[in-house]
């Protein structure tokens, strides 16, 4: 009888623990990333600059490119630099912005990427997309995802609260974007990949559930953990499917219709989940979603987040025409203005007792 398996990208290492970046080159190296070491290093102006000086003696024999955003301008002018190399990898050290950059340019010069995290705000670490900033707005890019993975939690514990607490909302919202994804396929028949599903919501409830709080390692641990298995579920799944849902939709939506007042994106699509979850009727569960998020100084409120009920109201409606052909309870419902914020005043009500 024959053996049916598949073949799942996923990452050559994944080093999470304190003291991870005091054997970067070590790492590179021993995983036969890059025996030579010539790398291009991508870094921000921020949290990666600050960094560069105590890598140096680590990676003598790299190339250090100072990328300005994370624009798709960025990461096209990232590419063009790096073709007079002749590297082994790109390494990107910075935030999500830098990462998805250099992920976006490796695929265009065709080297492998390894992704050197100095905060836990979304999901991008590991995940086969950059979200780059484009003529249009923001857009989403396929690329491979990275070969390596490399947080170190006391890096981590020095970014800003804000920018780790956004990544809890992120994995939050992966229980969310499931039971959109349920939803479709009874209600069109949509396939389902069993383990992607299993290994999103997974990383989902653990953050969920989990006691400690972002000043606690144990929590910054596992939520880096959560990240890094949401993006392989999305190379299991082959799209971003498992963490993709109606809360992304909300969060799609303040993003156009806001774009300089928008939030982490941890934030929309904490909020997004939350209130995703109430309109499929699970109240306990967005009430619990609610109280995790409140716990770590996350909104659980449009205006707690700087948005005025009236735009949120506007947003959700927006919110399918930023995927069309995707289906989550926003489809499913198909909601007018006047029901929608009768369910969001409702929402507020429930989360607020």
């Amino acid at each position: 009888m024959p053996v049916l398996t598949r073949l799942v990208p996923s990452p050559l290492v994944v080093d999470i623990r304190a003291g991870a970046l005091n054997d970067l080159g070590v790492i590179l190296a021993d995983q036969r990333i890059s025996a030579s070491g010539r790398l291009a290093v991508a870094v921000s102006g921020g949290s990666g600059a600050a960094l560069r000086e105590r890598l140096t003696p680590q990676l003598p024999g790299a190339d250090w490119y100072s990328v300005a955003g994370g624009t798709l301008d960025s990461a096209v002018k990232l590419a063009d630099q790096m073709r007079s190399g002749h590297y082994d990898a790109v390494v990107g050290l910075g935030g999500g912005k830098i990462i998805d950059a250099a992920k976006y340019a490796a695929a265009r010069v065709g080297l492998p990427m390894v992704a050197v995290a100095t905060n836990l705000a979304h999901d991008g670490i590991c995940s086969p997309v950059s979200t780059l900033d484009n003529d249009a707005g923001r857009g989403s890019y396929g690329v491979p995802s990275p070969i390596g993975i490399i947080i170190d939690l006391e890096v981590i514990r020095q970014a800003p609260a804000r920018f780790v607490a956004a990544g809890i909302g992120e994995a939050i919202s992966n229980i969310s974007c499931i039971a959109d994804w349920e939803l479709s396929q009874r209600e069109t028949g949509e396939s389902v990949d069993g383990l992607a599903a299993a290994m999103a919501r997974t990383a989902g409830n653990t953050i969920l559930r989990h006691p400690g709080t972002i000043a606690d390692d144990d929590l910054l641990g596992a939520l880096a953990e959560a990240l890094v298995l949401t993006g392989i579920s999305m190379n299991v799944a082959g799209s971003s499917r498992p963490a993709s849902g109606g809360c992304h939709e909300i969060s799609h939506a303040l993003d156009i219709l806001h774009p300089t007042r928008s939030a982490q994106h941890g934030e929309q699509v904490g909020l997004g989940a939350a209130f995703a979850t109430y309109l499929r009727g699970e109240r306990d569960l967005a009430g619990q979603m609610g109280a995790v998020l409140a716990r770590h100084n996350l909104p659980v409120t449009a205006t707690q987040m700087g948005f005025s009920d009236e735009e949120f109201v506007a947003a959700v409606h927006y919110a399918p025409q930023t995927r069309p052909g995707r289906f989550t309870i926003l489809e499913h419902l198909d909601l007018d203005p006047s029901a929608i914020r009768d369910a969001y005043t409702d929402y507020v009500k429930h989360v607020s007792s």
